[in-house]
C-alpha cells in the first residue's frame, strides 16, 4: 500500500474510490476525510459516497481504530481528574424502546459513580436519549463544557448530546448516516460510539449491544462481532470495557415514544415498570458497579442497585438532574405534565391466540412514522407520540382485544403506523415454546 507522501494532496473522490475497490485506506486518507468533513471542506454527498462504499465493502480493524482516533481528536477530549471516583459509563447500540441510559445514569451516580454521558439522538428506527430527554419541559442536554463539570459535581451525572468541543466529527456523521442508509456497519458504529465515549474521559465502558430483528445486528454472530470489535478498542485505549448481548427481538418495556418512555423510567425508578426493563436495568447497573469497584462480583452489584431504587436515592438523583439541567422536575412527580398527544387508537387483535413474533423493526417504524423519530435529517420529533404495547412475545389474546394503543397528533400518520402494527404481530394457535433469554453473552477485555 502506498502511502501519500508529504506535501501530497489527498482528494475526497479518490478516498471514495479507493474504498469503492476494496482497498485499504491509509491514517493519512482517513484522518483527510474526517478532518475536511468537520471542518465544511467537503461536501454530504461526498462523504455519503464513502460511507456506502465502507457498508458495502467494510474496514480493516487497523482502518477502524485510525478512524476512532480521527473522530476521537477531531474535539476535546475531557479530563475528569478533579473527580475522585471512577468515571464510568453506558452505551446501547440501539433498539426499540430501550430507555435505559435515562434510568442508569442516575442509579451508576447514586451509587458514587461519576457518569458523563455524552449521549446521540434517535438514529433509523430507534429512538435516541437525547430526544426522550428533550421531552421532559425544559431540559436542555445542549451544556457547555462548564456547566456539564458543574452538574456532574453536583450530582454524579449529566447527559447532553455531542457539543462542538466533544467528537464534533461524529456528530456531523451520526446525522448524516442515518438519512443514507448507512447506519448498520459494526466499523462504522464501533467509531462512533467508542469515540464519543472514550471523550468523555471515562476509565471505563459497559456496551449493551442489541441482537434481534429490533436491533441493527440481526444475527446474534454480528452483534458477537460488533461488541468483541468494541471491547477490543476498548482496551487498546487502556480503557476497561464489558459488553452484553441483549435480545431484541420485540420492544424493551411496552413503550415506545419519547414522553412515554420517560414516564416508563420514572415508574422503573420507583421499583416498578415492566419487567423486562427492570432486568435489563438491574444487570447493566452491576456490571457498572463491578467495574467502578464499588461491588466485588456482578450479584453484589446487583443487590447495590436495588437497594439504592428501594431506597429513592437513584429516582432523587434523577430529579436533581433534570433540575440541575434545566428540566420542570414535577414532571417527575406528575408525569402527566410531561406531552400528551391529542388521539388514542387501540390496535385490536383480528384473532384469537398467541403472540409468537413481533416485527420490532416495524414498531420502531412505526413510532418515526407518528412523528417520534426522523425520516429526514431536518425533521422535528414530536415528544408526545408513540405506542404502548398491551401483548408482548408469549401473551395470549382474544380477537378484538387490543394489542397495543397509538398515541398521535394526526390522524393520517395514525392510520399508517396502525397499518405497520397489525403486520408487525403475528398470533398463532398454538403458543411460544422457546422465549429467547434477554441476555445472550457476555464479552468482556482479558484484563477484567
Amino acid at each position: 500500500m502506498t502511502q501519500p507522501q508529504e506535501g501530497q494532496t489527498v482528494r475526497a473522490i479518490d478516498v471514495i474510490r479507493k474504498k469503492r475497490d476494496g482497498l485499504e485506506q491509509s491514517p493519512a486518507e482517513i484522518e483527510y476525510l474526517v478532518r475536511a468533513y468537520t471542518n465544511g471542506e467537503i461536501p454530504d454527498y461526498q462523504v455519503s459516497a464513502w460511507l456506502m462504499a465502507v457498508i458495502l465493502r467494510g474496514l480493516t480493524r487497523a482502518e477502524t481504530s485510525v478512524l476512532t482516533d480521527a473522530m476521537l481528536h477531531s474535539g476535546e477530549v475531557l479530563d475528569l481528574s478533579e473527580f475522585p471516583a471512577k468515571k464510568i459509563d453506558k452505551h446501547s447500540t440501539g433498539g426499540v424502546g430501550d430507555k435505559t441510559s435515562l434510568v442508569l445514569a442516575p442509579l451508576a451516580a447514586a451509587g458514587g459513580l461519576i457518569v458523563p454521558m455524552i449521549s446521540g439522538r434517535g438514529l433509523g428506527h430507534t429512538g435516541g436519549t437525547l430526544d426522550k430527554l428533550e421531552s421532559i419541559p425544559g431540559f436542555n442536554v445542549n451544556l457547555s463544557i462548564p456547566d456539564f463539570r458543574r452538574v456532574l459535581r453536583a450530582c454524579g451525572c449529566a447527559m447532553i448530546g455531542q457539543t462542538s468541543e466533544i467528537a464534533p466529527a461524529d456528530r456531523k456523521l451520526y446525522a448524516l448516516r442515518d438519512v443514507t442508509g448507512t447506519v448498520e456497519s459494526p466499523y462504522l458504529i464501533c467509531a462512533s460510539i467508542m469515540s464519543k465515549k472514550l471523550a468523555e474521559g471515562i476509565d471505563a465502558l459497559v456496551l449493551d449491544v442489541k441482537t434481534g430483528c429490533g436491533a441493527f445486528m440481526k444475527k446474534d454472530e454480528d452483534a458477537e462481532f460488533l461488541a468483541s470489535l468494541m471491547v477490543e478498542t476498548g482496551e487498546r485505549m487502556e480503557k476497561s470495557v464489558i459488553a452484553l448481548i441483549t435480545n431484541m427481538d420485540q420492544p424493551l418495556g411496552v413503550c415506545v415514544g419519547n414522553s412515554l418512555e420517560v414516564a416508563e423510567v420514572i415508574e422503573v425508578l420507583r421499583g416498578q415498570g415492566p419487567e423486562d426493563l427492570r432486568e435489563l436495568c438491574l444487570e447493566l447497573a452491576s456490571r457498572m458497579f463491578q467495574l467502578g469497584g464499588t461491588a466485588d462480583t456482578v450479584v453484589q452489584g446487583k443487590l447495590q442497585a436495588e437497594q439504592l431504587i428501594a431506597s429513592g436515592k437513584a429516582l432523587e438523583t434523577f430529579r436533581k438532574m433534570v433540575t440541575l439541567q434545566g428540566g420542570d422536575a414535577r414532571a417527575i412527580d406528575d408525569p402527566g405534565l410531561l406531552p400528551r398527544a391529542r388521539y388514542t387508537q387501540d390496535v385490536s387483535s383480528p384473532k384469537s391466540g398467541y403472540v409468537t413474533s413481533m416485527d420490532c423493526e416495524a414498531v420502531g417504524i412505526a413510532c418515526v412514522v407518528l412523528g417520534g423519530g426522523r425520516e429526514k435529517k431536518e425533521d422535528a420529533v414530536d415528544p408526545a407520540v408513540g405506542i404502548v404495547l398491551h401483548r408482548k412475545l408469549g401473551d395470549s389474546v382474544e380477537a378484538g382485544e387490543p394489542l397495543c394503543t397509538v398515541h398521535s397528533n394526526s390522524e393520517t400518520r395514525a392510520a399508517r403506523a396502525i397499518e405497520l402494527l397489525l403486520r408487525s404481530y403475528r398470533i398463532t394457535d398454538a403458543p411460544l415454546e422457546h422465549k429467547k433469554k434477554l441476555v445472550h453473552r457476555v464479552i468482556r477485555g482479558s484484563g477484567i
